[in-house]
């Protein structure tokens, strides 16, 4: 029996794949020229097919206009604010009646110890350009969608309280808003494939948090065993290297393959 085969490609997204994109990751536009070429050269080989998707608003608790110094002015892209800093008053909220759900938040965030609060250029804004797929990826998945396949969308990064690097579970989830939480339905449709392509941007970010929390979710370390990085459809965020890597090398110990666009299948 032919074995079901699922791409999950995280974020390929014009902020993160175009030169010109706010949040561009370096060699993002080339990662997806690949897969693109990959898409098309498999087809229906490829059984479903998995997209995430950035979707902030303007204010949102990792862009610059969330915060201010007690000068009144912003924090530059790619400030780290932490917990001390929040308390200290180097860093408060612009409004002040966020404050106390941010406090909660850098701490919170500290307690987890997997990221600091890192401030981004404001990316993948909700109805801008940026939001969408890179062009050259996009019309490789609708080619794969004329012989009446769909898509499988799923969206992250709406609430403006928490960032949302893994499409599986925010960095720190809201109880009152399921958007944030655990994503079951979506864990439970990918553990269903034999082979899960693992592609997209950033390697050190969403892309390692999401499949950490994925494969994390099932105690057997049954879907871990199903993940095939792609590695040259993939990038870091310049500056985070290190997380990228590191990510292999956890991930690759307990039973993630990896290969390439053009080695697949070939």
């Amino acid at each position: 029996m032919a074995k079901k085969i699922h791409a999950l490609i995280i974020d390929p997204q014009v902020s993160f794949c175009d030169p010109r994109g706010e949040l561009y990751v370096k060699g993002a536009d080339k990662d997806m020229e690949r897969l693109a070429g990959m898409v098309k050269r498999l087809g229906k080989k490829l059984d479903d097919i998995h997209v995430t998707l950035d979707s902030h608003h303007l204010v949102h608790v990792a862009h610059p206009i969330f915060w201010k110094n007690s000068a009144g002015d912003n924090p530059k892209p790619f400030t780290i604010i932490s917990a001390q800093d929040v308390r200290d008053g180097t860093w408060t909220t612009a409004k002040p009646s966020l404050f106390k759900a941010a406090k909660n938040y850098v701490e919170q965030l500290e307690k987890n110890a997997r990221y600091p609060l890192c401030i981004w250029p404001p990316h993948c804004l909700i109805g801008t350009v940026g939001q969408t797929i890179y062009p050259v990826l996009n019309e490789a998945l609708m080619g794969w969608c004329r012989d009446f396949a769909t898509i499988d969308f799923v969206t992250k990064g709406s609430n403006i309280l928490t960032e949302h690097y893994s499409a599986i579970v925010a960095d720190v989830p809201d109880a009152n808003d399921p958007s944030t939480q655990m994503n079951v339905n979506f864990l439970n449709t990918i553990n269903e494939a034999d082979i899960v392509l693992l592609a997209g941007e950033a390697r050190s970010h969403c892309l390692a948090s999401t499949a950490t929390d994925a494969v994390n979710y099932f105690a057997d370390d049954s879907l871990i065993k199903k993940l095939v990085l792609l590695t040259d459809a993939t990038s870091d965020v310049p500056g985070f290297e290190a997380l990228g890597e590191k990510f292999v090398k956890d991930m690759t110990a307990r039973g993630m393959k990896t290969t390439t666009c053009k080695d697949f299948l070939t």
